[in-house]
């Protein structure tokens, strides 16, 4: 149905977001979204599904009129004086912003802890993380809020909290949809992402957002032969599915980490819980009772996958975030002798301890006489991994004829663990990185990935996910559309749908 803000909606929303905190900014009357539908380049299959429905925007993503806090002191009350295209696109299709979502400072985390604003808390259980550092967007989201929220995805923020709150969440071909609007962290690796109801959803949200945007360079359209998103769902029947297994993963890192006790402790991270390993088997059994054929895989520059991953966005985000230095925007310190000490002052107190952290990393691995030993080599473990995944599933160049080996997608844990708690039952911020080994391999290829709840174990949500080639969107969620019409996706106790 129409989203037209009945009053128990509008209970339903205060007393959700009371126990979950998901919205730095949330509007109750936001109206109609202005635009008229006749202006989108939305399917009309996809507008379906889109048309007069409430959505929410992680606040790194810009909205016109709405907060741009980026869940940070230091741009703690901006606002935003233009709109994503993404959002945008949206919004042509008849879609409404009602808020901004919460997430870890500047995108750097994954439980959005990390937030200077406020806590956000999982709908399944609040006394655990909603994940992060798409967190906000997930919860909104599961918590039936909104039918649908966007993200951003460095290293898995949109598809680790969509696993922990039991919601679909895709993460895009780099490209696929436009960064115009996004607040930069890690320019090479991030994107905008989708947290969705269904993978139905999830479907007509990216129909609407993607292709090339004159605002961004880096943005472009499918490729002749890439899977078309309409007309819907597709069998998955007599498809071959690459399973890329904990075991091996362990294997792997295992072997990385030899002599090293960081790695080895990273190492153990990486393995997974008996309630995630049970998730992720029933899940393979699922698939195979869809009529998919299973192929063990393998991904040998995976081990290297972390390391790479974060000299790389942490060397991105210290030349990202140098334009934050309360001079043109951010909040000032009362007072300051010199422009220097005004960028000092400014960053020192609106930046939090993770955010310093990667900062200073960034610039070291940076720093001259240090760039070939860890940058570059991080370049070329990152194109190494490209190029396995590209072995199994093929490249961007749809006109190239299949590979006899080739799998149509990859199957993988999201995160080692469930949705985890607070205090001592809490990941070190260490072991929280070294879990990313499973989600930030699609980034650093470039490549398009969806998760979805497999299962419910122990009263919480498993989620798994599937990687695929370059601008396979649809063929990724014609899976989970196969395994969502076999197995709905579950919800929190106190979960209502209020559209359909």
């Amino acid at each position: 149905m129409s989203f037209e803000q009945p009053e128990d909606f509008r209970l339903y929303v205060r007393e959700w977001e009371e126990k979950i905190g998901a919205f730095i900014e949330l509007k109750e009357e936001p109206g109609k979204s202005g635009r008229p539908p006749r202006r989108s380049a939305c399917p009309e299959e996809a507008a379906a599904l889109v048309r007069d429905m409430p959505f929410a925007v992680k606040d790194n993503i810009a909205v016109k009129g709405f907060s741009l806090s980026c869940g940070s002191k230091l741009l703690d009350g901006f606002r935003s004086p233009y709109t994503a295209t993404a959002a945008l696109k949206l919004q042509d299709a008849g879609a409404v912003v009602i808020g901004k979502t919460n997430l870890d400072e500047f995108g750097m985390g994954s439980s959005t802890d990390n937030s200077a604003l406020k806590q956000t808390n999982n709908p399944w259980d609040t006394s655990r993380v909603p994940g992060g550092s798409s967190g906000g967007s997930a919860a909104a989201v599961a918590a039936g809020i909104v039918p649908f929220a966007l993200g951003s995805d460095t290293g898995g923020s949109v598809r680790q909290p969509a696993a922990f709150c039991g919601v679909a969440g895709l993460k895009p071909t780099y490209g696929a949809v436009s960064r115009y609007g996004l607040v930069a962290y890690a320019s090479s690796l991030e994107g905008i992402g989708i947290l969705a109801d269904s993978a139905a959803r999830a479907r007509a949200v990216f129909a609407c957002m993607r292709g090339r945007d004159p605002m961004d360079d880096t943005s472009g359209d499918p490729p002749d032969g890439a899977p078309p998103l309409y007309p819907g769902a597709q069998s998955v029947a007599g498809l071959t599915v690459g399973v890329l297994s904990p075991e091996t993963v362990a294997r792997a890192a295992a072997s990385a980490a030899a002599g090293n006790a960081a790695l080895e402790i990273a190492a153990q991270a990486a393995e997974l819980e008996d309630e995630v390993r049970r998730g992720f088997e029933l899940a393979k059994e699922r698939f195979a009772a869809l009529g998919c054929s299973l192929k063990e895989v393998d991904i040998p520059g995976l081990k290297y996958g972390v390391a790479a991953y974060y000299t790389i966005a942490a060397a991105e985000a210290s030349a990202n975030l140098a334009r934050f230095d309360g001079i043109r925007y951010g909040r000032r310190p009362p007072c300051a002798e010199n422009p220097d000490e005004l960028i000092d002052r400014t960053r020192e107190a609106g930046f939090g301890a993770e955010v310093k952290l990667r900062i200073l990393l960034g610039t070291f691995v940076l720093r001259s006489g240090f760039q070939d030993r860890y940058y570059l080599r991080a370049q070329k473990i990152r194109a190494e991994i490209k190029a396995n995944f590209e072995a199994l599933l093929g490249g961007d160049d749809y006109r190239e004829k299949p590979g006899a080996n080739r799998v149509d997608a990859v199957l993988l844990p999201v995160f080692p663990s469930r949705a985890f708690g607070r205090g001592p039952s809490s990941l070190s911020a260490f072991a929280q990185k070294a879990a990313d080994l499973y989600t930030c391999c699609a980034n650093l290829a470039g490549l398009p990935a969806i998760s979805f709840p497999a299962s419910v174990e122990g009263g919480l949500p498993v989620g798994v996910q599937l990687l695929g080639r370059a601008f396979s969107e649809a063929r990724l969620l014609d899976f989970a559309e196969a395994y969502e019409a076999a197995h709905p996706f579950p919800h929190p106790p106190g979960y209502r749908a209020f559209w359909s």
